[in-house]
């Protein structure tokens, strides 16, 4: 009983460990190329040379929405805009605030419009409302380059990488018991997993500084 139950068990647990593997491995496939190209991007910077593309725009706001924001600037000295001034910056320079942190101060207003691949701010002068905004682009590369940092992409991207991470962790340990079932039969398996391993280890212990 115990000798048929053995292979029946391995039968069971391949089929499992295959299972995860394709499931984590199609989960995991479209972040698996970005990560890895943008590696490449960013190790190697000066290959791609970025060509920044600047926008600038002014605007002069409605004395009672500028009126809004002397109000406000007696207060602390960071907070968000008042709605309506939120709302009209935003159809009057075509971008989207969403509620960033502001910086009073009595004689302007500034706010920092960080996006992946891009810098962007815009200041309100007090009391009289101008407004002044600009926006750097430094193209597709450089926007790959800071999702893969995670760099100004919002909360909904975090939870992306988060997620993608723990798919990539199942993929790779359901190859690590897939190879161990499969070792007997493929006499390098064992060999090429502790060159996999001691590769980077010897270049963090000798070159790395």
């Amino acid at each position: 009983m115990k000798a048929s139950s053995s292979p029946q068990r391995r039968s069971y647990w391949l089929k499992t460990l295959h299972q995860w593997h394709w499931m984590s491995a199609a989960l995991s496939l479209a972040g698996l190329i970005v990560f890895a190209a943008t590696g490449i991007t960013l190790n190697n910077a000066a290959w791609v040379e970025a060509s920044p593309k600047v926008q600038a725009q002014t605007a002069a706001m409605p004395a009672n929405i500028a009126a809004m924001l002397v109000e406000r600037a007696d207060g602390p000295d960071k907070g968000p805009l008042p709605a309506l001034a939120e709302q009209w910056l935003d159809q009057q320079l075509h971008i989207r605030i969403r509620g960033r942190t502001a910086e009073y101060s009595p004689d302007e207003v500034y706010v920092g419009l960080p996006e992946p691949g891009a810098d962007a701010w815009l200041a309100v002068a007090l009391p009289g409302g101008e407004v002044e905004y600009e926006r750097t682009t430094r193209g597709w590369v450089a926007y790959f380059n800071d999702l893969h940092k995670g760099r100004n992409t919002g909360a909904a991207w975090s939870w992306f990488i988060d997620i993608f991470a723990v798919a990539c962790l199942v993929f790779a340990f359901t190859g690590l018991f897939l190879m161990k079932m499969h070792a007997a039969n493929r006499k390098a398996t064992w060999p090429l997993t502790g060159l996999g391993i001691l590769i980077p280890l010897i270049l963090m212990l000798l070159w790395v500084h």
